[in-house]
Protein backbone atom coordinates (compact mmCIF):
# COMPACT_ATOMS: atom_id res chain seq x y z
CA UNK A 1 0.00 0.00 0.00
CA UNK A 2 1.25 3.42 -0.99
CA UNK A 3 -1.25 5.34 1.28
CA UNK A 4 -0.02 9.36 1.46
CA UNK A 5 0.07 10.62 5.41
CA UNK A 6 -2.54 13.46 6.30
CA UNK A 7 -2.20 16.29 8.88
CA UNK A 8 -4.00 13.93 11.10
CA UNK A 9 -0.70 11.57 11.89
CA UNK A 10 1.03 14.63 13.46
CA UNK A 11 -2.24 14.19 16.24
CA UNK A 12 -3.85 17.22 17.60
CA UNK A 13 -4.38 20.01 19.85
CA UNK A 14 -6.85 21.55 21.67
CA UNK A 15 -7.11 25.73 21.52
CA UNK A 16 -8.75 27.47 24.29
CA UNK A 17 -10.19 24.61 25.64
CA UNK A 18 -13.03 24.05 22.93
CA UNK A 19 -11.55 23.93 19.77
CA UNK A 20 -9.43 21.05 18.80
CA UNK A 21 -7.34 20.87 15.25
CA UNK A 22 -4.74 19.19 13.66
CA UNK A 23 -1.05 19.77 14.76
CA UNK A 24 0.32 20.50 11.33
CA UNK A 25 -1.79 23.44 10.21
CA UNK A 26 -1.05 26.03 7.25
CA UNK A 27 0.46 29.70 7.88
CA UNK A 28 -1.17 31.44 4.83
CA UNK A 29 1.33 34.58 5.24
CA UNK A 30 3.08 33.46 2.15
CA UNK A 31 0.25 32.90 -0.61
CA UNK A 32 0.39 37.03 -0.77
CA UNK A 33 2.81 38.71 -3.04
CA UNK A 34 6.52 39.92 -2.22
CA UNK A 35 6.79 41.35 0.90
CA UNK A 36 3.50 39.97 1.34
CA UNK A 37 2.28 42.58 -0.15
CA UNK A 38 -0.33 42.29 -2.71
CA UNK A 39 -1.33 39.60 -5.23
CA UNK A 40 0.59 36.23 -5.68
CA UNK A 41 2.66 35.46 -8.97
CA UNK A 42 -0.14 33.12 -9.83
CA UNK A 43 -3.38 33.78 -7.85
CA UNK A 44 -4.44 29.92 -9.36
CA UNK A 45 -1.96 27.82 -7.77
CA UNK A 46 -2.26 29.96 -4.36
CA UNK A 47 -6.14 28.53 -4.61
CA UNK A 48 -4.58 25.08 -5.71
CA UNK A 49 -2.35 25.44 -2.72
CA UNK A 50 -5.23 26.03 -0.34
CA UNK A 51 -7.61 23.21 -1.96
CA UNK A 52 -4.61 20.63 -1.65
CA UNK A 53 -4.07 21.27 2.10
CA UNK A 54 -7.24 20.75 3.06
CA UNK A 55 -7.23 17.50 0.95
CA UNK A 56 -4.56 16.66 2.86
CA UNK A 57 -5.85 16.57 5.69
CA UNK A 58 -5.32 20.28 7.22
CA UNK A 59 -7.81 21.56 9.27
CA UNK A 60 -6.42 24.96 10.69
CA UNK A 61 -4.93 27.83 8.97
CA UNK A 62 -3.46 30.80 10.30
CA UNK A 63 -3.93 34.07 8.23
CA UNK A 64 -4.74 37.70 9.19
CA UNK A 65 -5.88 40.62 7.64
CA UNK A 66 -2.23 42.48 7.24
CA UNK A 67 -1.32 39.86 5.04
CA UNK A 68 -1.21 41.48 1.54
CA UNK A 69 -3.27 43.27 3.31
CA UNK A 70 -6.54 41.88 2.49
CA UNK A 71 -5.12 39.09 0.02
CA UNK A 72 -4.44 35.88 1.91
CA UNK A 73 -8.29 36.43 3.65
CA UNK A 74 -9.65 36.87 -0.16
CA UNK A 75 -8.16 34.13 -1.68
CA UNK A 76 -9.38 31.42 1.50
CA UNK A 77 -12.56 32.61 1.04
CA UNK A 78 -12.02 31.52 -2.77
CA UNK A 79 -10.66 28.92 -2.60
CA UNK A 80 -12.29 26.88 0.08
CA UNK A 81 -16.35 28.80 0.80
CA UNK A 82 -18.10 26.81 1.55
CA UNK A 83 -15.68 25.27 4.39
CA UNK A 84 -15.36 22.19 5.50
CA UNK A 85 -16.44 21.83 9.04
CA UNK A 86 -13.85 20.95 10.45
CA UNK A 87 -11.78 23.68 9.30
CA UNK A 88 -10.93 26.82 11.72
CA UNK A 89 -9.64 29.65 10.16
CA UNK A 90 -8.10 31.72 12.94
CA UNK A 91 -7.12 35.55 11.56
CA UNK A 92 -5.50 38.36 13.49
CA UNK A 93 -5.67 42.06 14.04
CA UNK A 94 -3.54 44.87 15.35
CA UNK A 95 -1.22 45.66 12.73
CA UNK A 96 -1.32 48.16 9.14
CA UNK A 97 0.62 47.79 6.33
CA UNK A 98 2.08 51.72 4.76
CA UNK A 99 3.73 49.25 1.81
CA UNK A 100 5.82 45.68 1.54
CA UNK A 101 7.95 44.87 4.00
CA UNK A 102 6.21 47.28 6.58
CA UNK A 103 4.04 46.39 9.38
CA UNK A 104 3.13 49.28 11.91
CA UNK A 105 0.99 48.17 15.23
CA UNK A 106 -2.31 49.79 15.51
CA UNK A 107 -4.68 48.60 18.73
CA UNK A 108 -6.59 50.56 19.20
CA UNK A 109 -10.20 49.39 20.06
CA UNK A 110 -11.69 51.30 16.73
CA UNK A 111 -8.73 49.75 14.82
CA UNK A 112 -9.28 45.84 16.33
CA UNK A 113 -13.66 46.24 15.48
CA UNK A 114 -12.73 47.59 11.63
CA UNK A 115 -10.11 44.91 11.24
CA UNK A 116 -12.65 42.37 12.42
CA UNK A 117 -15.68 43.11 10.62
CA UNK A 118 -12.94 43.37 7.30
CA UNK A 119 -12.31 40.00 8.39
CA UNK A 120 -15.68 38.45 8.38
CA UNK A 121 -16.55 39.57 5.64
CA UNK A 122 -13.64 39.04 3.41
CA UNK A 123 -13.95 35.15 4.39
CA UNK A 124 -17.42 35.28 4.65
CA UNK A 125 -18.05 34.09 8.35
CA UNK A 126 -20.37 34.77 10.91
CA UNK A 127 -17.94 34.54 13.70
CA UNK A 128 -14.28 34.01 14.01
CA UNK A 129 -12.78 30.68 15.74
CA UNK A 130 -9.88 32.18 17.07
CA UNK A 131 -9.51 36.16 16.40
CA UNK A 132 -5.85 37.05 17.87
CA UNK A 133 -4.21 40.34 18.52
CA UNK A 134 -1.15 40.81 16.68
CA UNK A 135 0.90 42.72 19.20
CA UNK A 136 -0.60 45.64 22.17
CA UNK A 137 0.62 49.07 21.78
CA UNK A 138 1.33 51.48 24.41
CA UNK A 139 -2.07 53.32 23.27
CA UNK A 140 -4.12 50.27 23.35
CA UNK A 141 -2.48 49.46 26.74
CA UNK A 142 -4.77 52.05 28.37
CA UNK A 143 -6.99 50.80 31.34
CA UNK A 144 -9.27 53.60 30.24
CA UNK A 145 -10.01 52.50 26.76
CA UNK A 146 -13.20 50.20 25.87
CA UNK A 147 -13.27 47.04 24.68
CA UNK A 148 -13.30 46.76 21.06
CA UNK A 149 -16.97 45.47 21.32
CA UNK A 150 -18.92 47.76 23.87
CA UNK A 151 -22.10 46.78 25.07
CA UNK A 152 -22.35 43.36 22.52
CA UNK A 153 -21.12 40.28 23.10
CA UNK A 154 -17.66 39.50 20.47
CA UNK A 155 -18.36 37.61 17.86
CA UNK A 156 -14.57 36.08 17.74
CA UNK A 157 -12.40 35.06 20.48
CA UNK A 158 -9.46 37.21 21.18
CA UNK A 159 -5.75 35.57 21.30
CA UNK A 160 -2.63 37.43 21.24
CA UNK A 161 0.80 36.33 19.10
CA UNK A 162 4.00 38.19 19.41
CA UNK A 163 4.58 38.38 15.44
CA UNK A 164 3.64 38.85 12.23
CA UNK A 165 3.65 35.15 11.17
Amino acid sequence: MNAQPTAAAAGTIDIGGDLTVNRLGFGAMRITGPGIWGDPSSRDQAIATLRRIVELGVNFIDTADSYGPDVSETLIAEALFPYPDDLVIATKGGLVRPGPNRWDADGRPEHLRKACEGSLRRLRLDQIPLYQFHRPTRRSRSPSRSAPWPNSRPRARSGTSASPT
